[in-house]
């Protein structure tokens, strides 16, 4: 096929924003090239907020076809959680006809090398980036997070995500030299001597199973570490979420496509209602890498059957903050209010577990008792979402019924903290908006610990008395250890609490934050910097992004020849 883009005006075009990201994952200091701010766009090519809604409304009650092999019917039934039916049809795949014309194109990405394949994703990225408006509607109406959220963390976050993930493809790949020329002396007899090549070659077919609440900045990192490595990539979306990866397979077939690749590289897989497809992709031979976020059920199913498959997996996990002392009470107070009011507590980050010593806690306003401080933090997320329209800016829509169940649940765990409530959303009527609900426990009571060791995804979070700081370590890692974590909080003005808090963390591979006062949470990481969950706990088996995530992905195959 005719390239309509050239690999060197790809290289001339994406190479300084590569050498960039190699940079920042090298530093770890702050950099991204995607704008958060919605004023950004609407230049150079890129859709303004008008053009994306227009856009995002033109494709409602739509067929997206992508031009695939092996389609054997259509897919639809989204359904908003703010109400509305989104009515887009997707290709149904016949996989027996889809896999094999995936593979046939393997060959010319593997030798087209590292570099090509960076910059091609970089231009899938480019333009994914350009329509961040349109995308932003997508991630809304089917994760239910609020539109400047799903601007952000669906937009540039994710492909912030993307492109480190690419980036760290590339420094794996490189580290071993193309060629190199092998000399060993012999003594008095003439050297021995070889040239040898070295080529990255693919695993096979990669396979990403998304997830409902972050369509894109879970499914980014995967796809992007498989393509730039060299396999082709098979997208299979979570049946409420298509929309937002769907766009994403389309814009990917184009540029491969542009770049004159097969654009077979990358598909879908919508599945029928109560299809299952996931199962049965994930066992099949030609699938050799699975990315996979959602619950540990699955997730343990996948690594324990998927054994062709190198797996990928962020599972649940039960998020624990310490409260032992604190230098700004407020903002403190403040800070947890965000954590866990921020899209209704559906991130695998919210913090659950709040352990706090049942005689209190020393602050910069005197010692504050247990039932002072869950009074207190109650107070600051009232006060947070007291405003209707500011709260359904937080707190978008609750994704799926289950939610709203264990929502409702929670109430009857123990003493209400906080009691949730109903908010209306007059722009969506439809869209079901509840406010956090927290709950008293007592970390000394056997019947309250099935409550606190589970975790409960959603607007909910525990407030635990403890009998001391010990214990409060002991119950972390313990939790740590056997549920697992992606992210651990704690709030200490003592130096050697703290030391033990990390002391913890460390053995038990936990990501932790420590005394979060301003405008950082402990449920928000960033690309190129932090680390979103370790691979060292059972919440998840893989950091995004670090060279584990991407090494594995690819083996390194030699051919030597007599010099």
């Amino acid at each position: 096929m005719a390239a309509e883009l050239t690999t060197h005006d790809l290289i001339a075009r994406h190479r300084p924003t590569l050498d960039q990201a190699l940079e920042a994952i090298r530093t770890r200091a702050y950099w991204s090239p995607h704008p958060e701010h919605p004023k950004a766009y609407g230049e150079h090519g890129s859709l303004d907020a008008a053009a994306g809604k227009a856009a995002f409304d033109a494709l409602l009650g739509t067929r997206l076809d992508l031009g695939q092999p092996g389609t054997d019917g259509w897919v639809d039934g989204e359904v908003s959680p703010y109400g509305i039916e989104l009515g887009v049809s997707y290709p149904h795949a016949d996989v027996d006809v889809l896999l094999p014309a995936m593979k046939a194109g393997q060959r010319a990405w593997r030798d087209a090398g590292a570099e090509t394949r960076a910059v091609v994703c970089l231009e899938i990225l480019k333009r994914i980036s350009d329509r961040t408006h349109e995308f932003a509607h997508a991630v809304m109406h089917t994760s239910g997070q609020a539109f400047m959220m799903a601007l952000q963390a669906g937009g540039p976050h994710a492909q912030d995500r993307g492109l480190e993930a690419v980036a760290y493809a590339y420094v794996e790949q490189v580290r071993t030299p193309d060629t190199a020329e092998w000399t060993k002396p012999q003594g008095k007899r003439d050297p021995l001597a070889l040239t040898k090549q070295f080529t990255p070659v693919p695993r096979g077919i990669g396979l990403v199973i998304g997830c409902n609440t972050f369509p894109t900045w879970n499914g980014y990192p995967g796809l992007f570490a498989s393509l730039a490595t060299g396999n082709a990539v098979l997208v299979k979306p979570h049946p409420r979420a298509v929309l937002p990866l769907a766009l994403t397979v389309r814009i990917a077939r184009d540029v491969l496509a542009e770049a004159g690749y097969d654009p077979n590289l990358v598909a879908l897989a919508a599945e029928r209602p109560g299809e299952g497809v996931a199962k049965t992709l994930a066992t099949r031979p030609e699938i050799r890498i699975i990315d996979y976020t959602g619950s540990t059920s699955f997730g343990d199913w996948l690594e324990a059957n998927a054994r062709q498959a190198q797996v990928y997996t962020e599972k649940d996990g039960v998020n624990t903050v310490i409260v032992e002392s604190t230098d700004d009470y407020k903002g403190m107070l403040s800070n947890l209010a965000f954590s866990l009011s921020l899209y209704s507590g559906q991130m695998c980050t919210t913090p659950q577990n709040l352990l706090i010593p049942r005689e209190g806690i020393r602050t910069d306003e005197g010692p504050k008792t247990f039932d002072e401080v869950t009074a207190d933090l109650a107070r600051a997320v009232d006060g947070l979402l007291g405003d209707d329209a500011r709260a359904n800016a937080l707190l978008g829509a609750i994704v799926n019924p289950d939610v709203k169940a264990r929502l409702e649940a929670a109430a009857g765990l123990g003493e209400v903290a906080l009691a949730s409530r109903e908010i209306s959303n007059p722009e969506f009527p439809g869209a079901v908006v509840r406010t956090p609900v927290m709950v008293k426990l007592d970390g000394a009571k056997p019947d309250d610990e099935a409550a606190y060791m589970s975790e409960c995804f959603g607007p909910v979070s525990f407030a635990v008395a403890v009998d001391s700081v010990a214990d409060a370590l002991e119950l972390l890692r313990r939790t740590v250890r056997e549920k697992g974590a992606m992210t651990v909080g704690a709030y200490t003005s003592d130096a050697e609490v703290e030391r033990a808090v990390e002391e913890v963390c460390l053995e038990e591979a936990a990501q932790l934050s420590l005394n979060l006062t301003g405008g950082v949470y402990v449920n928000q990481t960033a690309a190129f910097s932090d680390f979103h969950g370790s691979g060292g706990n059972p919440a998840a088996n893989a950091a995004l992004t670090d060279g584990a995530f991407v090494a594995n992905r690819f083996r390194v195959v030699e051919v030597r020849r007599q010099a």
